[in-house]
């Protein structure tokens, strides 16, 4: 009879056993060949988050959430190490001005460690590898600390016309032998996008942009306010704050500008790849680099609004760049590009105005008081300040700040350009200058010694109100305590 074998229970057990184990062995076999096919497997030696140095992580530098939270709609800059290497990469960009195709990637490296690097581009449905970069030309403002920021070029690679991806390998490292890989999807999204696809010598979505770094440990919030206010009525309509930490009354501020589409708040902490460090001197401050990655942010800034805005400037929140003449940055430009040249950068002799001596005003003018509803907000009141130290020698060409076109700059530094098409004019006090309204950096002189400059006040009408609004619409004021 047939299937009575089948039918005997011991036997169709066993038959049940053995078709169980065969499914098995099928579906681990159908797994292994897709791990084997698996597009991007072969890209898993370019990409590795490690912390590229063994120094213990700097926790002050990322805030509780509750102290400084980060928006949703904030924008990030994805750093990215580099296994094998000490290298960081922080943000990629194309560059149209070198005669050749090519893609800058700016990035923090060791300086002591020398590293031949390969790129692998995304370029439409390929990922190919340009074994043509150049060494990494590591800038010379880097302070004698061990880390440093760097420019390395990727050329695209023949038949490559644009990339919209790209990371960075040693060359050390192994590609399977090949040079061209499979490429997905989600391989493109761990690498850096590069930007700047598109070269613009006009309609630019901003005129003038100001780039802040770096924010860190940030209480200032009454000079914060005034400053972003005044620099509203000079006609800036963008402003790039790098952010490492703050207060909560801070991020509220920050919060209410980015509403408002003035700010652009960029995270910045670099805890999970070295320790910066607080200040200028490694002897000083330790740290792998220097002051908070302050040159790196700058450099990233200019690129990343190279092609949106007609002029960038480059100072800290305390520095405020006024013209002596005319009312604001708009009318300011067209005296600097007639008098010096126009598509270069524009220097401006740096005015401490300093927080710790209130003076009153000589005869016949009046110091104004703080607004009596400023009273419980943290920060410095840039009003009450208007005596200055006295232009010496010594500190005439020191610690100025710049205003440039950033389609002619090529890298920058905390004062000034490193390299650039046109070179730097040094602007006349008469025409402008920057009042810097902090601690005193002559501070053995007498208050007798001090000179009034009562400018910043030709914004008071309209800066008063404004401020107040802002700390009210903010948060920062209840209805109760604003008149």
């Amino acid at each position: 009879m047939m299937g009575n074998d089948l039918q005997k229970p011991h036997q169709l057990k066993k038959f049940k056993h053995w078709m169980v184990i065969s499914f098995v062995i099928t579906i681990l076999f159908l797994i292994f060949l897709i791990w084997l096919y698996k597009p991007d497997v072969t890209l898993q030696f370019s990409v590795h988050y490690h912390s590229p140095t063994d120094a213990p992580q700097n926790k002050e530098q990322s805030p509780p959430p509750q102290q400084c939270g980060q928006r949703p709609n904030g924008q990030k800059v994805s750093l990215m190490a580099v296994n094998e290497t000490k290298t960081v990469l922080v943000s990629a960009y194309q560059e149209h001005r070198k005669g050749k195709k090519e893609v800058r990637v700016i990035a923090v490296v060791l300086r002591n460690e020398n590293v031949a690097y390969r790129c692998l581009l995304c370029c439409l449905d390929k990922l190919l590898i340009s074994e043509g970069v150049s060494n990494s030309t590591i800038h010379r403002d880097h302070f004698y600390f061990a880390y440093g920021t760097a420019d390395i070029m990727c050329p695209l690679p023949s038949g490559c016309e644009t990339t919209s991806h790209i990371s960075l390998i040693s060359s050390a490292a192994k590609a399977e032998g090949t040079e061209e890989l499979h490429m997905s999807e989600k391989t493109c999204n761990s690498f850096l996008e590069v930007k700047n696809q598109k070269a613009k010598s006009d309609s630019f979505s901003y005129n003038f942009t100001v780039c802040v770094s770096t924010m860190f440990d940030f209480t200032n919030v009454l000079q914060l306010v005034q400053s972003l206010e005044v620099l509203q009525l000079l006609d800036v309509d963008r402003v790039v704050i790098y952010k490492t930490s703050c207060s909560k009354e801070t991020q509220l501020v920050l919060d209410y500008y980015t509403e408002k589409g003035l700010v652009e708040v960029i995270p910045w902490s670099w805890s999970r790849f070295l320790k910066v460090s607080r200040g200028f001197m490694p002897s000083r401050d330790p740290g792998d680099l220097h002051y908070y990655g302050q040159i790196p942010a700058l450099n990233d800034c200019v690129y990343r609004y190279m092609y949106k805005s007609r002029y960038v400037a480059l100072h800290d929140i305390d520095e405020l760049i006024l013209p002596q003449s005319v009312k604001s940055w708009s009318e300011l430009l067209p005296i600097l590009e007639g008098k010096y040249g126009a598509d270069k950068c524009y220097m401006f002799e740096n005015n401490v105005f300093p927080t710790t001596i209130t003076k009153t005003p000589p005869a016949p003018h009046t110091l104004p008081t703080q607004s009596p509803d400023w009273q419980n907000v943290s920060g410095v009141n840039i009003l009450a300040h208007l005596y200055q130290e006295p232009i010496i020698k010594k500190t005439k060409y020191m610690q100025f700040k710049i205003i440039v076109n950033p389609r002619a700059v090529f890298s920058m530094s905390i004062h000034g350009l490193l390299e650039s098409q046109k070179g730097c004019s040094w602007v006349n006090r008469n025409i402008a200058r920057m009042y810097h309204t902090r601690a005193p950096r002559q501070p053995n002189l007498t208050p007798e010694q001090l000179i009034y400059n009562d400018r910043l006040l030709s914004y008071s009408d309209r800066l008063t109100p404004a401020v107040t609004t802002v700390l009210r619409e903010s948060g920062l004021l209840s209805e109760d305590n604003s008149h």
